[in-house]
């Protein structure tokens, strides 16, 4: 997996971006959101869909499109990262996708992380025209 892994520019020297591996194309740009790998596990088993993900001993990543958090809170223990820099832990690729698309569709991902979180997504608590629910 040499190579899937490069230092960051104006980050903390602890800290490394994921690459997307070759022959995969982020047209999208991409970011990642990570998980404890407790949960992870179970939830890249139950995914319909799953692009690359990474993991180590205490996280699990999976590369998303740039700007899939814009108007959503990713509920904790979950952590998204934009530009996909991690924990400089050694994350090692896991999964590769059965397409050419780096991507795990965001929104699947955002809700079974909000199920096994027990937190409700966000816009559930909105009105069908994004106003409060009464």
């Amino acid at each position: 997996m040499a190579g899937l892994l490069s230092r960051g520019r104006d980050r903390s020297p602890a800290q490394l971006r994921l690459d997307v591996p070759p022959g995969l194309t982020a047209t999208l740009g991409y970011d990642a959101v990570g998980v404890p790998a407790r949960h992870g596990f179970r939830m890249l088993s139950r995914l319909p869909h799953t692009g690359c993900v990474y993991a180590d001993t205490d996280w699990m990543w999976w590369i998303v499109p740039a700007g899939s958090d814009q108007e959503l809170t990713w509920p904790l223990p979950s952590y998204y990262s934009r530009g996909a820099y991690v924990p400089e832990s050694a994350p090692r690729l896991v999964h590769w996708p059965k397409d050419s698309s780096p991507y795990t569709p965001p929104i699947p991902l955002y809700l079974m992380v909000c199920q096994i979180t027990g937190i409700a997504p966000a816009w559930a608590r909105y009105g069908l025209r994004g106003a409060p629910a009464v």
